[in-house]
């Protein structure tokens, strides 16, 4: 959950609003003299069920518990996070000072010239000659071993060090870098006699290294003891679960060929670009993370996933999802994850740290390349056609699972089939697009030789999430409300900036949501959405790439202006039809009716704008007045409502805002 969403959820908004406006009960719904305008009837309402508040009179404004602070206090949204933050117990995330920017500039420049030296020891030191044979071994040519920059750490305790201590580097830097393990003399070179990797970001800055140690007749040297490949520790550049080996050499081929081939290891990475295989990366050798999915998604590209079937991690995958099944589906996801890396606490939190959508997404876009026990190097060496068909027929994700599950149990045994229904149904209980989900519905009980009746009770069943060891379950927030017209809206801006001048037209009022009108606005004032990334505060970052996350149908010309009027006028509709609905409750509360038939009359006198009839004494009380006004004030409503009820119909019919998202 982000800060923004855990504020939301923490922050009630009656509570907030009540602090400074008089609320008054009307059916499940508040509402109150504007405090933003001069009026004398209630026009201002305040949901508890949406979190929100909306003036139907003069201001014709509303929004959520940001909104309000920031029109109330005339504040950016920087300020009222904070403020909000503060209200609810929400710890914000630390703000970047220039001094770490600087900071990190240096760690930079470190790495680059680290780089530098390890590249310059393989190609022309002594100790580089071991390292050189292994590389041709392997078949790698001379252009791609200066591509990708490969190097060789000497067999040395101070080598890196002294190089660079004598260009300016500080040994404080250097460890900051994860370049040296900190020691009593001031630290040592962490990465020594081993076969170097740099690991670049998207931009193609060298923020880690990956690094191989080389063996001599099979053994490790005594230089590099320990496990065969490690990585620069985590650094205020290195986060090893948020980076993607090479994403900065194919992102390119990834867009062109909208797909993206996941391996595990650098030079599966490597001889895949020798070979002419451009959209292939690495997942650092560990888990998939979301946040990597996440980063891949950004391309809406199809993911294939070159694994072996028989690995490790096909095991681990089908344990997490599992887990998080028999959790209460609420999270899973298809972490590629070795158990023996892993002890039970860690694995079970490995487990849950995907949201219930990713595998749902998986569902979907992700595809697993066969293998057949080889490793998509070796493939690719011994046999580029085979691996060209390994890639053509490569399945879903999904049915990868059932048929790994399925392909090792005797379905002829009735309890081989109870197994399979055990470790097959939380997988299935977490898919919840329908037609997939319908679809694995009936494979499962196909496979299980049941009835799909039957099967469907057992996905029926209420699960509690277990908690931790004996420890109680975390209790959960409520959901963060989530306005999908209002994300399909601002994707098709983002995404189409020809939409521009029909945007312009637009008010700030059409987002309900504080965060959609931030990056709105920030979409109006910049060029594209990298100009949005950088103008938008840290915090919003999460609501922007889910925006841009969101799946769109493709759309051209009239088709896309039509879709861009649809979804404007299907959340105007929304807005009317749940303002509608309150102003009904409100008058048909009992409170009011002793006072109705009176508010009846003067309602109909003053629409028509005559003084009141001699026989008909005026309203003795304020009561009646008032229920007159919003008698009038649900008859425009409703007008209000029909007029755009046609368009939004057709939208109702195919809203684009509603698209098999999950939501």
């Amino acid at each position: 959950m982000s800060a923004i969403d855990e504020v939301k959820s923490r922050v009630d908004i009656v509570d907030l609003i009540g602090e400074s406006v008089s609320l008054q009960k009307a059916g499940r719904n508040f509402r109150a003299l504007c405090p933003f305008h001069q009026e004398k009837t209630p026009s201002f309402h305040v949901s508890p069920d949406r979190q929100t508040w909306h003036c139907f009179g003069a201001c014709g404004t509303g929004g959520d518990i940001f909104s309000f602070i920031m029109t109330q206090q005339d504040i950016e949204f920087g300020e009222a996070l904070r403020q909000l933050a503060d209200r609810g117990g929400v710890t914000l995330p630390d703000r970047r000072d220039p001094k770490e920017t600087d900071r990190d500039e240096r760690l930079l420049q470190a790495n680059e010239a680290a780089a530098a030296y390890y590249h310059n020891a393989l190609l022309h030191s002594e100790d580089g000659a071991g390292a050189r044979d292994y590389l041709v071994e392997r078949g790698l040519d001379g252009a791609t071993i200066e591509a990708f920059q490969l190097g060789m750490s000497p067999d040395t305790w101070e080598s890196l060090r002294t190089h660079l201590t004598e260009r300016g580097f500080t040994p404080d830097e250097l460890l900051a870098a994860g370049l040296l393990v900190e020691s009593e003399r001031g630290g040592y070179d962490r990465f020594r006699g081993r076969l170097m990797f740099p690991i670049r970001d998207q931009r193609g800055r060298v923020v880690g290294f990956g690094a191989r140690a080389m063996a001599v007749d099979g053994e490790e040297t005594t230089g590099a003891p320990g496990a065969k490949y490690i990585n620069t520790p985590q650094t205020s550049l290195f986060d090893k679960s948020g980076i993607l080996y090479a994403l900065d050499r194919a992102k390119d081929a990834i867009r062109r060929e909208k797909s993206v081939i996941v391996v595990e290891g650098y030079m599966d990475v490597i001889a895949a670009h020798q070979h002419g295989i451009t959209n292939v990366i690495a997942s650092m050798g560990t888990a998939l993370t979301e946040r990597q999915i996440k980063e891949l998604e950004r391309f809406r590209s199809k993911i294939l996933l070159a694994m072996d079937a028989d690995s490790a991690g096909i095991e681990a995958t089908l344990r997490a999802l599992q887990e998080a099944g028999n959790a209460g589906a609420m999270r899973a996801g298809p972490a590629v994850v070795h158990p023996a890396e892993l002890g039970d606490e860690e694995f079970s939190s490995r487990a849950i740290e995907w949201t219930r959508d990713a595998l749902k997404r998986a569902s979907v876009n992700f595809f697993v390349i066969p293998l057949l026990g080889k490793d998509p190097d070796e493939m690719i060496r011994a046999d580029r056609a085979a691996w060209d068909n390994a890639v053509a027929s490569a399945k879903p994700f999904t049915d990868h699972i059932f048929d790994t599950v399925a392909g090792r149990k005797d379905l002829t045994q009735p309890r081989e089939r109870s197994e399979l229904m055990a470790e097959l149904i939380p997988v299935v209980r977490l898919i919840e697009e329908p037609i997939f989900r319908a679809h694995y519905e009936q494979r499962l009980a196909r496979l299980a030789q049941i009835d799909e009746d039957v099967l469907r009770g057992e996905l029926r069943k209420p699960l509690a999430r277990p908690s931790r060891r004996g420890q109680a379950a975390p209790s959960q927030a409520p959901p963060a409300r989530r306005e999908p017209a209002e994300e399909f809206l601002l994707a098709l801006l983002l995404r189409h900036p020809d939409l521009r001048p029909e945007a312009k037209s637009i008010a700030q009022e059409v987002f309900l949501l504080s965060e959609h009108r931030a990056i709105f606005h920030a979409w109006l004032d910049t060029s594209d959405v990298e100009s949005v990334r950088e103008a938008l505060p840290e915090d919003l970052a999460p609501h922007l790439e889910r925006v841009l996350g969101r799946e769109l149908p493709v759309l051209e010309g009239a088709n896309l202006r039509d879709a861009f009027e649809d979804c404007v006028r299907r959340i105007e509709w929304r807005k009317l039809s749940a303002a509608k609905h309150a102003s009904t409750a409100a008058l048909t509360e009992p409170t009011a009716q002793p006072f109705m038939s009176a508010a009846v009359e003067e309602a109909i006198t003053l629409q028509a704008n005559k003084p009141a009839d001699k026989d008909r004494p005026p309203a003795s009380d304020a009561k009646t007045l008032e229920l007159a006004t919003s008698l009038i004030e649900d008859q425009e409503m409703g007008r209000r409502l029909h007029e755009t009820a046609a368009g939004a119909s057709a939208s109702q019919q195919t809203d684009p805002s509603q698209e098999k998202q999950g939501e």
